[in-house]
């Protein structure tokens, strides 16, 4: 079919992030504050997750409107059990050239190398810090950083592609920048730096608490030679640097101060089987109801493909703008980030 829709401001859908479950082991701050993702916290029942079977139906649909990428996301993803049986099933689709895991890294000790064979390519690891305590306190569970460095090591020996993510949060954890940089240019690992973004209504985001590109960047340049990498495709989110002299790279995600909504071709699918358009546009589309229907392929095809061709999304604009006016939102943990 391949019919390469565009959205109502000429953005084709290339990228589809796959939340598989919404549990997860950790209580980050910026994702989901322990005070209210309490032990009394009403996760989703089984029944009410999408299958795998569910997953793959809507992966080809959306690989046959041109979508090229997959992410699997959570919550944690690898607490969803037999999560290689739904990999082995999404590298079979036709027309998916890539198909990537975000995690934080606990579990992949136990499963990279599984992982690794039933055809995932790489993974992204959240590691906000590397000094043991802040850690702890930052994840909310007083794990260390021990696990999670093991995971890292498990997964480049694997063979899967391994980036480190950072959230930085000004007040918090910039102490660790420069540290989390040495480490990663040491062990020839991509790092991404991602501004504390205002994603969902509970991890209490303020402007001030966010470390803009400009100033990590010039952080960076007080210990390092930088160079800027041209970019890969079109809706490339990160804006890619290389330390001179090396391959390994560092990137920064922009999208409180440098908005990358003109180019953005992601839309989400959290673990309920809802379908957003935009990381902050908290109203879902239940595909769910849809797959458990009747209803044909032909007829859910034509369903996202209106979704598509309407969406106007492009709310980090709007913020830089100060025209953001009661947006509703979704919480990170629900569709993946």
């Amino acid at each position: 079919m391949n019919r390469h829709i565009k959205d109502s401001l000429d953005r084709p859908l290339r990228d589809l992030r796959i939340s598989v479950i919404d549990r997860c082991n950790f209580r980050c701050q910026y994702c989901m504050p322990a005070e209210i993702f309490d032990e009394d916290f009403q996760f989703l029942p089984k029944s009410e997750l999408l299958s795998y079977e569910e997953i793959v139906r809507l992966s080809k649909i959306f690989a046959d409107l041109g979508v090229k990428k997959l992410r699997l996301t959570g919550g944690e993803p690898l607490l969803r059990k037999n999560l290689t049986t739904l990999i082995a099933e999404l590298v079979k689709i036709e027309g998916i050239e890539d198909l990537g895991l975000t995690t934080n890294g606990v579990y992949l000790k136990k499963h990279a190398n599984n992982l690794k064979a039933a055809g995932l390519q790489r993974v992204n690891i959240s590691l906000d810090s590397l000094d043991d305590n802040l850690f702890k306190q930052m994840n909310g569970r007083d794990i260390g950083i021990k696990p999670v460095i093991a995971g890292i090591t498990a997964a480049k020996d694997a063979g899967l592609g391994v980036k480190v993510n950072m959230v930085v949060k000004k007040g918090t954890n910039e102490a660790q920048i420069l540290p989390m940089a040495h480490f990663c240019k040491e062990t020839d690992i991509s790092l991404r730096f991602i501004e504390f973004m205002d994603v969902g209504h509970t991890n209490g985001w303020q402007l001030k608490n966010v470390m803009t590109k400009k100033e990590l960047h010039a952080l960076l340049r007080t210990e390092f030679d930088l160079e800027p990498v041209a970019e890969d495709y079109y809706g490339e989110v990160a804006k890619r640097y290389r330390y001179k002299g090396t391959m390994t790279e560092v990137g920064f995600i922009t999208s409180v101060s440098e908005s990358f909504c003109s180019s953005c071709t992601r839309a989400r699918l959290s673990a309920n089987g809802s379908l957003y358009t935009c990381l902050f546009n908290g109203k879902g589309h239940d595909l769910k109801s849809m797959l458990r229907s009747d209803m044909s392929d032909g007829e859910l095809t034509n369903f996202i493909i209106s979704l598509w061709n309407n969406r106007d999304d492009r709310y980090s604009d709007e913020r830089a703008a100060g025209t953001v006016k009661g947006q509703e939102k979704i919480e990170m943990s629900f569709i993946g980030g």
